[in-house]
């Protein structure tokens, strides 16, 4: 009984998700599902992205947090639409949430980010209305998270490793890094930067130039 209920819920998530899509793409709206662990960095790049696309791509947000508004009101501050939703527990952004947050923008053409709740398991299994996931991990949470959390890295588009500017000071493993990801998912482009000194940011940035086509 667990099991079936547990396959009902999805199948009613999914559902919902594809409706979330369908409304996004008929916006002109490219929806990218932001996956990372507290304190991976995941507002910092948004903000660095938001830095070099402003002008030229019109950028929405939509931040997930279990409580406070204090990412949302980071992002605002620099004249960006965004919607807050606070989970009160729950671990993941679902499509319902996400359906109920469209509904208070005014949808433009552009990119719009889903920063998903701080975690690298729950918010993996939830569709909800992206194009495509990126997941996101900082240098100081090391190299064997692919190994830990194989279905957010073989889900993702992208995979981008912040904090590049600690990786004289922490045993990182690179090698095995890059493997972990190349076997749960070849196609996956992998960005290293640093928001701090800007290391690798051109690279994500072009990238998402071209995906935003």
């Amino acid at each position: 009984m667990e099991i079936k209920l547990v396959k009902n819920i999805l199948d009613a998530n999914d559902k919902l998700a594809e409706e979330n899509k369908s409304i996004l793409t008929q916006k002109g709206i490219t929806t990218i599902n932001i996956i990372g662990s507290p304190g991976s960095g995941k507002t910092t790049l948004l903000l660095k992205t938001i830095e070099k696309l402003k002008g030229e791509i019109n950028i929405q947000v939509i931040e997930g947090d279990i409580a406070s508004s204090i990412d949302a009101e980071t992002i605002s501050r620099e004249g960006i639409d965004v919607v807050q939703i606070n989970t009160e527990g729950e671990c993941h952004l679902d499509a319902n949430m996400i359906k109920q947050a469209l509904k208070n923008m005014e949808l433009k053409p552009g990119i719009l980010f889903v920063e998903n709740v701080g975690n690298l398991v729950c918010p993996a299994e939830f569709e909800i209305g992206e194009d495509f996931k990126v997941a996101v991990l900082s240098v100081p949470e090391g190299h064997d998270k692919p190994y830990k959390y194989p279905m957010i890295f073989s889900k993702a588009k992208a995979v981008v490793l912040t904090k590049a500017d600690l990786l004289p000071y922490i045993d990182f493993d690179m090698d095995a890094f890059m493997s972990g990801i190349a076997s749960l998912n070849p196609e996956c482009k992998v960005f290293v930067l640093s928001a701090k000194t800007g290391e690798g940011i051109s690279d994500w940035i072009n990238w998402l130039r071209d995906v935003r086509g």
